[in-house]
Parts: structure tokens; C-alpha cells; sequence
């Protein structure tokens, strides 16, 4: 079995749609949204729901009202100004349980609570495992941890040999949590200071990890100048350029109605796509 991780160091890189169009590439495969801020794989699927679990997050404060004293030491001791006159606000709460330790009179018990749901769902290229967040709840490297787990024992059930994980941006916990284990990550950027900046941190992320990476640069003619110099970064980590895909309306247009772009076949974006998805299955 074998794990192909799309990231990118900052949002609105074309991950996601990139995922898509892999994802309809693919042969037997198991797709997970590990973007588990923004969860948005689904919409470019005619897909449904057909299970939920609950997700628990970190464990929350509650203060007995029949053992408090109202002494006030947990107010003084909370470093997040969650507790207000012996009252715990859960948006506000940590669950780091220095209130607990703090209370004399052993008011306080650190309580489990439900911070989302795992959703595992059919589309119309295969399941997918993906999760949605409660209102202000913490977006815990512990769920994109839950979300691959729940999709390897689906694809250990179901024998497939492949699963193509859409990552989070950035370099937090949650992109941490998406390269354990992964055989192979490809980092999406695009031609632009911000892009190349952020590629650089997310690629020394990678490194530190041990992960093997390859790099895609999306809407590379709006600048040549700027995607010149992410092939000579990438040439001077020996990271391979997998493919470059030009900026072209296709994309856009294919979203706006909910599809994945690479159904679009006549167009440039969808060729240098097919290229890309050859050039990764040789890696893999």
C-alpha cells in the first residue's frame, strides 16, 4: 500500500482541485481530506455520507457546584480566562487541567467532549474518509491523525494499493501529523515571493522528517521569472519538478460547477495534469 500526501506551504495553491483530478486518475483507491480546517474534497464529488463518529478533542474543564467553594483559585490560576465566577466557557478552555490542579476542594474533573465528526462517504471514484469540525474547535493534529488512520483500515479491508491524502497548508501540527509514514509527498506551490517562500519552509519541514518530496508548480506562466527560480531551488535540493500546470480558465469554469477540472480533457491544465499523475505513479 502506498500513501501520496498533497500539501502546499500556503492556501489557495490549487491543492485540492489538483487532488481531485488525481483522484479521478486513480485506479482502486482510497481518498482523505486531512484539510480537516476547511474540508472541501466532497464538493467537487457527487458523493454521500453513509457513516459518522464522534471526535474527541482535548478534554475540557467542569466545575461541581455541589464541591466548590468559590475560592476563586482557578479563576486566578487560568492562563485562557476561561472561568469566570466558578463557570468554565468551553470556547475559552484549553484543557491544559491547571485548574484542576489549583482547586482545594477537588471541584474540577476534566470531562471528554465531542469536537466533531469522522464522515466516511461514497463518491463516484471511490470512498473517501474526511471530518468536520464543531464551531471554534481546536484543529488538532490528533483528528488528521484519525482521519488516515479510519482510511488505511479501509483500504487494508478492501485490498487497495493506494491513497491519496489531500493535506493541510502551512507547517503546523496538522501537516506534521499528514507526513508520518507518508511514501511520498508532493508539494504544490505557485510562481509568486509568497509561494516560493512558503514551498522553501514546507520543503525543509519534509526534509527534517525524512519525507520524500516532488514539486508541482501551479499557473506557472503567470510568472517565468519566479517559477525559474523554484526549479533551481528544487535543483539545488535534488527535488523533482514532477510538472508545470499554466494558468487556464478550464479550471475555473470546471469548479464553478463542482467537477473536477481533468474531465476537461482537451484542455492545457488537464494535459499537464495526466503528466504529472505519470510521473508520481513512477515514484511511487
Amino acid at each position: 500500500m502506498k500513501e501520496l500526501v498533497v500539501i502546499s506551504g500556503k492556501g489557495g495553491t490549487g491543492k485540492t482541485s489538483l487532488v481531485a483530478s488525481f483522484s479521478v486518475l486513480a485506479g482502486e483507491k482510497i481518498m482523505a481530506d486531512c484539510d480537516v480546517d476547511a474540508s472541501n474534497l466532497h464538493l467537487l464529488f457527487n458523493s454521500s455520507v453513509i457513516r459518522q463518529i464522534p471526535f474527541y478533542g482535548l478534554k475540557k474543564a467542569r466545575i461541581s457546584e455541589e464541591l466548590c467553594v468559590k475560592c476563586g483559585d482557578c479563576e486566578d490560576y487560568c492562563h485562557f480566562g476561561a472561568i469566570d465566577n466558578s463557570f468554565v466557557d468551553g470556547l475559552s478552555c484549553e484543557g491544559c487541567g491547571v485548574c484542576k490542579l489549583a482547586c482545594r476542594a477537588g471541584a474540577i474533573e476534566m470531562v471528554e467532549h465531542i469536537a466533531g465528526q469522522i464522515e466516511f462517504s461514497d463518491t463516484e471514484y471511490g470512498p473517501m474518509v474526511h471530518a468536520r469540525l464543531g464551531v471554534a474547535e481546536d484543529n488538532s493534529g490528533k483528528l488528521v491523525a484519525e482521519v488516515r488512520k479510519m482510511a488505511r483500515q479501509i483500504a487494508e479491508d478492501k485490498n487497495y494499493e493506494l491513497i491519496i491524502t489531500d493535506g493541510p497548508p502551512g507547517i503546523g501540527c496538522q501537516v506534521i501529523s499528514c507526513l508520518s509514514n507518508a511514501d511520498l509527498v508532493l508539494v504544490v506551490t505557485e510562481p509568486s515571493r509568497t509561494g516560493i517562500h512558503d514551498m522553501e519552509r514546507v520543503l525543509s519541514l519534509v526534509e527534517h522528517f525524512d519525507g520524500r518530496a516532488a514539486v508541482c508548480i501551479n499557473k506557472w506562466d503567470i510568472s517565468a521569472s519566479n517559477t525559474g527560480e523554484i526549479e533551481d531551488i528544487c535543483y539545488s535540493k535534488n527535488i523533482p519538478v514532477v510538472g508545470k500546470i499554466p494558468y487556464d480558465m478550464t479550471v475555473y469554469n470546471a469548479l464553478k460547477n463542482g467537477i473536477p477540472y481533468i474531465r476537461k480533457k482537451d484542455s492545457p491544465a488537464s494535459t499537464a495534469t495526466l503528466g504529472i499523475w505519470d510521473s508520481l505513479l513512477k515514484m511511487l
